[in-house]
């Protein structure tokens, strides 16, 4: 028959070991359940519950046996988990992880910004490869926002034909940008 805590505790305070060993095993569990599903990280909750149960030990002589031994205990472990909460390691540690985060999100807008200006300056260099006639449309149409009917008085061209030449266009620099792969096959693969 497996002894209760109360003779555990009886037996810790006479010295014995193996008593400890065992009151240890029996709520290591339910308090490092506790303090993992508090404090969400493994190796914090293994370490904060090896704390808890040194403080447990340090202070096993107090218990009066009043209420149940595991509300004694788990009060220990909130009590130690709400001082870590206070403590300068948690305060420095939710400082560096706020640093990586903010590194990492400046290190990904500075790659947005850089990846968005070498796909501007390809499309620019794309562009200028068009004939003078698709290129003009395309410039007035997607950098000065023009609509086609404006685009025709500029260029002197009808307005069916400036579609047209936008569509050509557009269709040419989507090949170029691709790879010379037409987009048609491209998209069938997707």
């Amino acid at each position: 028959m497996m002894p209760t805590d109360e003779e555990l505790i009886e037996e810790i305070n006479k010295g014995s070991q193996a008593a400890m060993e065992v009151l240890v095993k029996k709520y290591y569990k339910s308090i490092f359940s506790y303090i993992y599903r508090k404090v969400g990280d493994y190796h914090i909750s293994y370490d904060l519950t090896q704390e808890v149960f040194i403080k447990m030990m340090k202070s096993i002589n107090k218990y009066e046996g009043r209420g149940k031994f595991n509300n004694w205990i788990l009060k220990i472990a909130v009590n130690h988990c709400n001082d870590y909460y206070k403590s300068k390691t948690f305060k420095n540690r939710t400082r560096e992880t706020k640093l990586e985060d903010s590194m990492s999100e400046n290190n990904d807008k500075v790659w947005d910004l850089l990846k968005k200006k070498i796909e501007r300056n390809l499309v620019k260099k794309e562009i200028l490869r068009l004939p003078d006639y698709q290129k003009d449309v395309l410039i007035l149409r997607y950098y000065h926002d023009m609509k086609l009917k404006e685009i025709a008085d500029i260029t002197e061209s009808k307005e069916s034909t400036v579609k047209s030449r936008l569509r050509q266009g557009t269709c040419k620099l989507k090949k170029n940008l691709l790879g010379g792969e037409d987009i048609e096959k491209r998209k069938r693969r997707f």
